[in-house]
C-alpha cells in the first residue's frame, strides 16, 4: 500500500482549468504520509484543500479506503468527482462539509495549507478537537505560499510541528500532539447598520471591500427594486459573506433574497451574517455552481460583485460565465446589476451575453452597471 510516484503519473491529465493536478506539494505531501497512511486503519485517513483530486486520488491509488475529503469549491468537489468515477475510485472517498464528522477520529489529515491564516486556524482547531490523539497532519504547500506564521498557528493547536526539506519549491509541516481544539466559529464586525461574519478563508473576511461598498452605494431604489421582484427572490450572485443580501434584505422588508456561491466558507458566512442582521427568514444561502440551481428565465433582479481570482491566479475569464449564467436565469425585461474593476472593461462583454447595459456609476476604480435581459 506504499505510494509510489507512477500511481500520480497514471493521470497526468486530471481535469482542472489549466493547471496541474498533481503538482509538486501534492506529491511530496503523499511522500511524507506514506508510511503514517500505510499503517492507518481505513476510514482514518482525511484529505481537506485538494484542488481537483491529486491527493485524495494518490491515497487511494495506494489503497487507502474511507477517505473522508473536504474541499471549499464546490468545483473542486465537481472536479474530483470525475476524475474518481474516470479512474474508477469513486467507491474509495467520501465529501464532507468542514465539521466535527470530517475529522473525527483521524489518523492522518493530508492538508494543503491555505493562505488565509484564519481558514488555516479554523482546520487546525477542528482537527486538534476531533481527531484520534495520535493523529499527524501533514500540510503542505509551494515554498512561495508559506510563511513561518503558519508554523506558529500550528504550533497553538499541536504539540509539536516539524518541517521537511523542500523539495521542488514544495515543503510540508508536520504536526502531531493535538491540543486547544476548537469548533470553527465565525468572527463578526459590525458596520455602520450592518454586521458582517466571517469563517476563516471567506473572501474580505468581516470587512466590506471597496468594489461591493461602490455597489450598494447605487443599488436601484425601493419602488423600483419592489416593482421588479413581485413575485420572485432578488438573487445575490457569488454572494461572498453575505454583505448585498443582508443589505438587500435589511433595506426592503418585503424582499425574499436568494444568495449563493461555490465556496463552502462563504456560504456558512453569508448564513452567519444574515442571522446576525435578524434577515436569515428572508434569506436563502446555497452552495451553488453560478446559478444551476436556479431555472431558466425566472429572475426578476440579480446582484453581482465577479470574482477575478482562481486560487492565487489572476482570472478575467470568472466574470463572463457568471454574466451568461445570469442571463440564462433571468426573465425578459430581468435585470443585472454588476460592480467590476473599470479596466477590466466588461460592458461588451454584457452587451452581448445579458442585454443593453447602461453605466450606473463609475469612480477612479470601479464601474456600476444595468443589464436589462433581452
Amino acid at each position: 500500500m506504499h505510494y509510489s510516484p507512477a500511481a500520480l503519473r497514471r493521470w497526468p491529465d486530471l481535469e482542472g482549468p489549466d493547471l496541474p493536478a498533481a503538482d509538486a506539494a501534492d506529491r511530496l505531501i503523499l511522500d511524507e504520509s506514506a508510511a503514517a497512511r500505510d499503517a492507518a486503519p481505513d476510514g482514518t485517513v482525511v484529505v481537506i484543500g485538494d484542488g481537483y483530486g491529486a491527493l485524495t486520488l494518490g491515497a487511494a491509488a495506494d489503497g487507502d479506503r474511507g477517505i473522508r475529503v473536504h474541499q471549499d469549491p464546490l468545483t473542486g468537489e465537481q472536479a474530483l468527482a470525475a476524475n474518481a468515477e474516470r479512474f474508477s475510485l469513486a467507491h474509495a472517498y467520501r465529501s464532507r462539509g468542514l465539521s466535527s464528522d470530517l475529522v473525527q477520529g483521524a489518523r492522518v489529515v493530508l492538508l494543503r495549507l491555505p493562505r488565509a491564516l484564519d481558514a488555516l486556524d479554523d482546520i487546525a482547531g477542528l482537527i486538534a478537537a476531533h481527531a484520534d490523539p495520535a493523529v499527524v497532519v501533514f500540510g503542505g504547500g509551494r515554498v512561495k505560499h508559506m510563511t513561518t506564521a503558519m508554523n506558529g498557528i500550528l504550533g497553538e493547536r499541536f504539540e509539536r510541528v516539524d518541517v521537511t526539506h523542500a523539495r521542488q519549491k514544495s515543503r510540508v509541516l508536520v504536526a502531531r500532539g493535538p491540543r486547544a481544539g476548537r469548533d470553527p466559529e465565525p468572527r463578526c464586525q459590525a458596520h455602520e447598520g450592518l454586521t458582517v461574519c466571517a469563517f476563516g478563508g471567506a473572501f474580505a473576511g468581516t470587512g466590506i471591500d471597496i468594489g461591493t461598498r461602490f455597489l450598494l452605494e447605487h443599488l436601484p431604489d425601493p419602488v423600483q427594486l419592489v416593482r421588479l421582484a413581485v413575485d420572485e427572490p432578488v438573487i445575490d450572485l457569488a454572494c461572498g459573506t453575505g454583505v448585498v443580501a443582508a443589505t438587500l434584505a435589511l433595506r426592503h422588508p418585503g424582499l425574499r433574497v436568494y444568495a449563493c456561491d461555490q465556496s463552502a466558507a462563504a456560504v456558512a458566512s453569508a448564513r452567519a451574517t444574515a442571522a446576525a442582521n435578524g434577515v436569515a427568514d428572508r434569506v436563502e444561502v446555497a452552495r451553488d455552481d453560478m446559478l444551476r440551481s436556479r431555472p431558466d428565465g425566472q429572475a426578476a433582479f440579480i446582484a453581482l460583485n465577479p470574482p477575478f481570482h482562481v486560487g492565487a491566479a489572476v482570472s478575467d475569464d470568472i466574470a463572463p460565465r457568471l454574466f451568461a449564467d445570469a442571463a440564462r436565469a433571468l426573465r425578459p425585461g430581468g435585470q443585472l446589476w454588476a460592480v467590476w474593476n473599470s479596466g477590466l472593461r466588461y460592458r461588451a462583454a454584457l452587451e452581448g451575453l445579458v442585454g443593453p447595459t447602461r453605466q450606473v456609476a463609475r469612480n477612479a476604480k470601479f464601474t456600476v452597471t444595468a443589464s436589462v435581459r433581452r
